[in-house]
């Protein structure tokens, strides 16, 4: 097909569609009409003979030769959008847009962030605190932190290992002064136990430590590590935190780790459209983030 004839806007909203196989979170990315989507990809059906999509009562999903057709689109136009970033200028390049889990950002990102500031003063930082796939278009982010239990990969970016997650028990000074001695494992369990997401990891840990089957079913649940942390400081329970981002607690005396286990929880990783088109502002961080971030020491 010539090139003045391609339908471009058509590709736009079956490229958007078919990443994220659904006509109304396209109809969102690119601010329209879920019927403006799905007529473009109708009329674009209609200019090749051949569907794009099985449609069925609540979903669509790809046919053959739309994920054909998809794979070429997305690579096409993740080229262009790096380019136009390029080109766009020192500016841009300047204000580095960073997304990060909640418990990373909160826990060890947020406190030492003036330590990337000092060292690269001329470069603007936006931190976002998100948990979902990072998709790196509509400017949401130049380069993601995100956690995961057993995957090391996503489509359509880069990853980059950082660090494995290790989860250690720690408690408020104050808080522990007020109860029994802590000679064993079990003599947790006399205080509240802090959950992160669900109380499992409390029993992987009592495991681990040798204090065989101890049911766990108390105790606060919370959405992410930094609350958990939070909560452990203000002396409300003992908490299993990530090791690198109690560090500091702990050196500082405002954490105790009562006992030397740790049970691993999942790795954090670094995450790009593709690393090698990355900003000088985000090479930076890179660097900077490998070379300071605690857990990043026991990959090297």
């Amino acid at each position: 097909m010539k090139r003045g004839r391609l339908p471009l806007t058509a590709l736009r909203s079956f490229e958007a569609a078919g990443r994220l196989e659904s006509f109304t979170l396209a109809a969102a990315e690119l601010f329209v009409s879920q019927a403006a989507i799905s007529r473009q990809v109708r009329e674009l059906e209609d200019l090749i003979g051949r569907p794009l999509f099985e449609r069925h009562h609540r979903s669509v999903r790809l046919t053959a030769d739309g994920r054909a057709l998809l794979g070429v689109l997305t690579a096409a136009f993740d080229m262009v959008g790096e380019r136009l970033d390029m080109l766009s200028g020192w500016r841009l390049s300047q204000t580095l847009r960073v997304s990060a889990e909640p418990s990373f950002a909160g826990c060890w990102l947020v406190p030492h962030l003036q330590e990337f500031q000092d060292a690269h003063p001329e470069i603007d930082l936006m931190i976002d605190a998100e948990s979902r796939l990072a998709e790196f278009r509509s400017g949401d982010a130049d380069i993601a932190i995100r956690h995961s239990l057993t995957v090391d990969s996503w489509p359509r970016v880069e990853t980059r290992r950082l660090a494995e997650v290790e989860m250690i028990p720690v408690i408020a000074p104050a808080l522990a002064a007020g109860g029994r001695p802590l000679e064993r494992p079990e003599d947790l369990m006399q205080y509240a136990l802090l959950h992160e997401d669900n109380r499992q990891l409390w029993e992987h840990w009592f495991a681990a430590a040798g204090a065989g089957p101890v049911k766990v079913d108390r105790g606060a649940i919370f959405a992410d590590g930094s609350m958990v942390l939070q909560a452990t400081l203000r002396g409300n329970g003992v908490g299993l935190i990530d090791r690198d981002h109690a560090r500091d607690d702990i050196e500082t005396g405002r954490l105790l780790q009562p006992f030397d286990v740790s049970v691993p929880y999942g790795t954090f990783f670094l995450v790009a459209r593709r690393f090698e088109a990355l900003s000088e502002a985000a090479k930076a961080f890179v660097t900077w983030i490998e070379r300071t971030y605690p857990g990043a020491e026991r990959k090297r």
